[in-house]
């Protein structure tokens, strides 16, 4: 019953801090994304909104984090080691929270966030209780691992004396130990957690005793970013391998450092689970501060040592700089959708691919693909507001509605791709079948069909040509070309299944997919029609003119006044 009693506190810990992570995510809602967004501003801003970020969520949540904005190209591998580094450092910062003694009051805490998860009609607040809740769990497992391990202390310290600190050998060895068990719950704060545990059940009496547990928790975390980037482009698996030499170099330097640790922390104040979160962020603040001056040739040496001949994915255009001059902000935010649309073709002939041979590797570009037109999609309309803090005239204020709805007719593009990745799946058992020959030709000729309707939709935003209205009556020809092969596949499908030449089950699977292929085309239609609307064209004499801050107070006042809309 005791080992129950243990794995149970532990249950609750790890359970705990999850929800106490959600919780402070959901608080924060869409500021940590712009925390993000803001972090590749210079180094020392990256290291302090990292550090607030790993505090929230924690550093291995944070990495992945990173690894999908690295991945929607909206942030550079280079960009990244700053924010890394802090949310490493917050981490440490959000132990330091946990070695107090507040498992007295934890059930207040579980008390407080249950009613205040159910009762609260507010989200914000709801998520608050979650965090509370968290908070609750977290340290009510702490006590009950401390409790079940104090009675049979004895128990456990021969095993401890081989993985202490106080030898070379025990050192590595309870590096590595920590490092393989924290890999394995991909957490490092439940490894801690544990650790800060068997201090109270007087298992370990010495800083030496949790030091090597310290040092491979933060090695170990680094799996959840490593697993978190499989399916991911090259640099974005190359900031997961970026956080993990990172820790290892601060585990290296903090074990060369050991003799200095066990003299020097012991003299702060505060019993040892306080000397052990101390020890913690100061092994990790002072690894952050010594990478950070390097951090480019960090970047470097990470993609020394992770080559490839895949290109990187095009980088974002949503320029910050570009806000106070609106026409070349609406000219980066026409590049942002032009890319975009591009990742979505990639999907499609990714789909394509998956009729003639299953492939996981291909299935996860397009899962990852889904996922990086969602981040854009958030990160485009966080720009468009920037814009809109500026003085616009009337057609950009009416072309950043239009390009705001565009984002979300390609974002639903990306979902419909994804789906139709799940039908690719259902249709595999009947590919090899004669009966699915006449069914393969309708589909692959709609495949080529959508790739018609998004090829012109690509090139129709480009913003460097002028005449969008004759661009978008492109994408509704094809589009008109579109429906009619899909009403004649429908009707091959229907009177197959009719005569039994089909099995029923492939009848719906493939008229899913038709229908996948209509709403991805009614989207490219609502695109067109956006474009065919007055003030949907740029005006490149104007890409230099600056347009002075806006606020929102401002336009409220003066719109009723007509001062707030400039001339064409």
């Amino acid at each position: 019953m005791e080992l129950f009693s243990i794995l149970g506190g532990l249950a609750l810990f790890i359970f705990g801090m999850n929800n106490l992570t959600d919780g402070l995510k959901g608080c924060a809602g869409d500021s940590l994304r712009r925390i993000l967004a803001r972090a590749t501003r210079n180094r020392l801003s990256g290291l302090g909104l990292g550090t607030a970020l790993g505090f929230l969520v924690q550093s291995s949540a944070a990495t992945v984090m990173l690894v999908g904005f690295i991945n929607a190209g909206l942030m550079t591998l280079g960009e990244s080691v700053p924010v890394m580094l802090g949310a490493n450092i917050g981490t440490t910062l959000s132990m330091q929270l946990i070695s107090f003694k507040l498992a007295d009051y934890c059930f207040v805490a579980i008390t407080l966030g249950v009613l205040l998860h159910i009762v609260s009609p507010q989200m914000q607040i709801k998520q608050a209780g979650k965090a509370l809740l968290g908070f609750g769990l977290l340290f009510l497992g702490m006590s009950t691992m401390s409790a079940a391990i104090a009675p049979h202390r004895d128990a456990f310290v021969p095993l401890f004396e081989q993985i202490n600190g106080a030898t070379p050998g025990g050192l590595i060895r309870g590096i590595l130990l920590a490092t393989a068990v924290t890999g394995i719950i991909q957490s490092s704060g439940a490894m801690i957690g544990m650790s800060f545990a068997l201090i109270q059940a007087g298992v370990i009496t010495d800083l030496s005793g949790v030091f090597p547990i310290l040092i491979g928790a933060n090695i170990g975390t680094c799996a959840t970013a490593l697993l978190g980037s499989i399916g991911t482009h090259i640099e974005a698996r190359r900031s997961a391998v970026s956080h993990l030499l990172f820790n290892i170099f601060g585990g290296v330097l903090a074990a060369l450092a050991a003799p200095l640790f066990y003299r020097w922390i012991p003299l702060l104040p505060g019993d040892l689970v306080h000397q052990a979160a101390n020890a913690n962020m100061i092994k990790m603040a002072i690894a952050a501060l010594i990478v950070l001056p390097f951090a480019p040739l960090h970047a470097a040496l990470v993609r020394k040592l992770i080559p490839s001949k895949r290109m990187a994915p095009q980088p974002s255009f949503l320029d910050e700089t570009r806000i106070p001059t609106p026409e070349q902000a609406l000219h980066a935010a026409m590049r942002e959708l032009q890319r975009t649309v591009n990742i979505c073709r990639e999907s499609l002939a990714l789909n394509r691919a998956l009729l003639d041979a299953p492939d996981a590797r291909t299935v996860r570009a397009v899962f990852q693909n889904e996922k990086t037109v969602d981040a854009i999609k958030l990160a485009f309309r966080d720009y468009l507001a920037l814009i809109t803090s500026r003085f616009l005239s009337r057609r950009q204020a009416v072309l950043v509605q239009h390009l705001d709805r565009c984002i979300v007719e390609i974002e639903r593009i990306g979902d419909h791709l994804k789906v139709l990745c799940k039908l690719d799946a259902k249709l595999r058992p009947y590919i090899g079948h004669a009966f699915f020959l006449s069914c393969r030709r309708q589909i692959e000729e709609l495949y080529a069909q959508i790739g018609v309707i998004l090829g012109n939709l690509s090139i129709s935003l480009d913003p460097e040509h002028e005449n969008y209205e004759a661009f978008a009556e492109k994408i509704l020809a094809a589009r008109a070309d579109y429906v009619q092969k899909s009403a004649a596949a429908k009707d091959l499908i229907t009177g197959q299944v009719g005569r039994n030449d089909l099995p029923p089950l492939l009848g719906i699977y493939l008229n899913e997919t038709i229908m996948t292929f209509d709403k991805i085309a009614k989207h490219c239609k609502a695109i067109a029609g956006a474009q065919k609307k007055p003030f949907f064209w740029l005006k490149h004499s104007r890409l230099d003119r600056l347009a002075d801050e806006y606020t929102e107070q401002k336009i409220l006042k003066e719109l009723d006044a007509g001062e707030y809309l400039d001339t064409l």
